[in-house]
């Protein structure tokens, strides 16, 4: 692999198709880790599954940045409970989704997301409005034909992987 930490390349190896050049964003980008959960309830012999509307219009699950002291799964509860309302209990690590993005303060941003099944225990449900445009509970096959048609693709295999561990059926992709 050519890649060394953060914005290094090994000479003679091609970055944006130049040779051994690095443009100024990817020589000094940042890591930021954040972390959040697919939270279910039980309601009898059905499980329902919460999915938010972001800001920007898709469906997606809660998930935030780290703070300073926090452990990974304190920051997925955390979260939770300040995006949905909701209390719960992490069940099971599910999978961490990496991806880059540009922001206007910190530029070029190497983005972590460390991703739980959370099982539901309390609280009551509620958008934090600052940061979200809805939360609701929906029921496993609705949460895949959401993810799949009005989802961000890289959180495929998580929902995937949650349905499965909960005992659902998912349509092969």
């Amino acid at each position: 692999m050519c890649r060394l930490p953060i914005g290094r390349t090994r000479p003679g190896c091609r970055s944006d198709n130049r040779q051994g050049k690095l443009n100024r964003q990817e020589a000094f980008s940042m890591k930021e880790i954040s972390a959040g959960g697919i939270v279910y309830r039980k309601r009898g012999n059905t499980v329902e599954i919460q999915m938010i509307r972001d800001r920007f219009g898709k469906v997606a699950f809660p998930k935030g940045k780290m703070e300073p002291g926090e452990t990974i799964e304190q920051t997925a509860l955390r979260e939770i409970g300040e995006e949905t309302g909701i209390v719960g209990v992490i069940r099971q690590p599910l999978e961490t989704v990496r991806y880059r993005y540009v922001s206007s303060e910190a530029g070029v941003v190497d983005k972590e997301v460390h991703y739980f099944l959370v099982e539901a225990t309390g609280g009551s449900l509620r958008a934090q409005t600052e940061e979200i445009n809805g939360v609701e509970w929906f029921e496993p096959k609705e949460v895949w034909r959401l993810q799949r048609g009005d989802g961000y693709d890289n959180m495929d295999s998580v929902v995937r992987k949650a349905l499965l561990l909960l005992g659902c059926e998912v349509e092969r992709l």
